[in-house]
């Protein structure tokens, strides 16, 4: 399989006041093509921040990022805003979802964005997937958090991302409700080919994943295979 991203002694330091926050510290790892791939560690290890320098959400201090063979420090931030909406698709905790656009023109967005002709009926067939045909004219606010995670999951995939970034997806969610969000999730991922990186603090979601990296205090502690793997 190829590499899909690849980061190499990657840094952030953040300045506060005189004095100088490091973040993440020497971070290296690849994940490969179509690979299920986990970041856990406990709150303030560095995993958010993480996520958004391999998704050239930030830049970082030090290293480098290579997100589907385009090394981000080469691109400029319309170039990396092209490749997101190319090849990227996102998975928040807090969902994301514009609250004056109902489920299906959340999921239609990034579609539109493409130009895609067929931006509705793909939307549609999208919503049915997640089993959400009969909602897809409901606001957000007429959403429960499950339905809301799952429009996002569908806005997610809509672009036929190369890789999906999720952000403790299911951190708003209770056991039950997460649980099928993460069985769709996996589902669609496997259906789809698409590479998924998911951050989290549920190593039960971690250890479903083929590989995982943990983090604390910025630095990488392990990574290695699942046992499932």
């Amino acid at each position: 399989m190829s590499k899909i991203l690849k980061i190499t002694g990657l840094e952030k330091t953040y300045s506060s006041g005189n004095k100088q926050l490091t973040v993440l510290r020497d971070i290296s790892f690849e994940v490969e093509k179509g690979q299920t791939f986990s970041i856990v560690g406990p709150s303030g290890s560095g995993k958010t921040t993480l996520l958004g320098l391999c998704a050239g959400l930030d830049a970082p201090s030090a290293g480098s990022v290579v997100l589907c063979g385009q090394d981000l420090k080469t691109l400029n931030e319309d170039q990396r805003a092209q490749l997101r909406n190319e090849e990227v698709g996102f998975i928040f905790q807090n969902f994301q979802l514009l609250p004056t656009l109902t489920a299906l023109e959340n999921v239609s967005v990034p579609l539109e964005l493409q130009g895609a002709k067929d931006a509705i009926q793909k939307s549609k067939n999208l919503l049915e997937k997640v089993g959400l045909a009969d909602r897809v004219h409901h606001y957000p606010s007429q959403l429960s958090g499950g339905e809301q995670q799952r429009v996002a999951l569908a806005r997610a995939f809509a672009n036929a991302p190369s890789i999906l970034f999720a952000d403790e997806p299911t951190g708003n969610l209770d056991a039950e409700t997460g649980e099928k969000v993460i069985q769709l999730l996996l589902d669609l991922n496997k259906e789809n080919g698409t590479t998924l990186v998911i951050i989290t603090h549920d190593l039960e979601l971690a250890n479903r994943t083929q590989q995982i990296l943990k983090l604390k205090g910025g630095k990488i502690v392990t990574n290695q295979p699942t046992a499932a793997f």
